[in-house]
């Protein structure tokens, strides 16, 4: 059986082997891909992930998965893609694409190409996601609105008025500061890559509820454990480099209490 609060220093395939099906509510990480496939000695397989995902996940459990392409002798590996279709062959559905956008990426010659700024941010849920507490931001509308539909004849107006929206959802391309502007947790920045813990917030609000199981499978420095913590989630995760794990775990014994959006950033 599973222990929350633990980073389990194996492979993920392993750490399946003991959860019970059906177990985990949300699953977040930005798995090693192209050049990062052996990592630390490990080959990624990600069509088993994908499958032993699937089995582990409740049903209306997401998985929210950040990956991105290299460029390869001139064309992008579409590492990102080969990712979708194997999560939906495994029984995913992808339910969304957001777009996670870098404010400051690393600069870099580009060659005959713009800038790469963003990795995909795929939602891949089991069925459709039990949980979804949007983002809003604040709006004016002074009038209100008549609802609409299309019909095979053109615009039908319903009967209704619907009362002036004071917010709405924010849009699926997330803006973050990337690097040492990404955390507060100087000692995270020994992992080469880790993830804006802004992002990792952001996520595990809207699919998740307190007390809801969520996993990270590329434990990395920790920041998935730290902000599901501060957020009131049971959390546990995976991770092949020992390196990594005493990493993450040096982190989390030195983390500041308060909330998440106190101590993210």
């Amino acid at each position: 059986m599973i222990e929350f609060g633990k980073i389990y220093n194996e492979n993920c395939l392993e750490t399946f082997g003991r959860l019970p099906d059906s177990f985990i509510d949300m699953t977040i990480t930005s798995p090693p891909y192209d050049d990062l496939r052996d990592y630390n000695g490990y080959h990624f397989p990600v069509e088993e992930i994908a499958a032993g995902l699937f089995e582990k996940t409740k049903e209306g459990g997401v998985v929210i998965w950040v990956v991105g392409d290299r460029t390869y002798n001139g064309s992008e590996s579409l590492s990102s893609f080969s990712h979708a279709f194997a999560f939906h062959e495994a029984g995913f559905r992808v339910h969304d694409t957001m777009i996670y956008a870098k404010n400051n990426p690393i600069p870099s010659d580009c060659g005959k190409r713009y800038r790469q700024a963003f990795e995909y941010m795929f939602c891949f849920s089991k069925g459709q996601p039990k949980t979804f507490n949007p983002l809003t931001i604040p709006i004016k509308q002074e009038k209100a609105f008549k609802s609409f539909r299309i019909t095979k004849v053109g615009r039908n107006d319903l009967a209704h008025d619907h009362v002036a929206p004071k917010e709405r959802k924010v849009n699926n391309i997330f803006f973050y500061n990337v690097g040492t502007s990404s955390s507060k947790d100087k000692i995270a920045f020994e992992h080469p890559a880790i993830f804006p813990e802004q992002l990792v917030e952001d996520q595990i609000r809207t699919w998740t509820n307190p007390g809801d199981t969520v996993y990270d499978p590329f434990m990395g420095s920790g920041t998935t454990a730290k902000v599901a913590g501060l957020l009131g989630r049971e959390w546990f995760g995976s991770e092949i480099s020992e390196e990594y794990v005493e990493l993450a775990v040096r982190r989390l014994e030195g983390r500041k209490t308060g909330s998440a959006a106190s101590n993210s950033g």
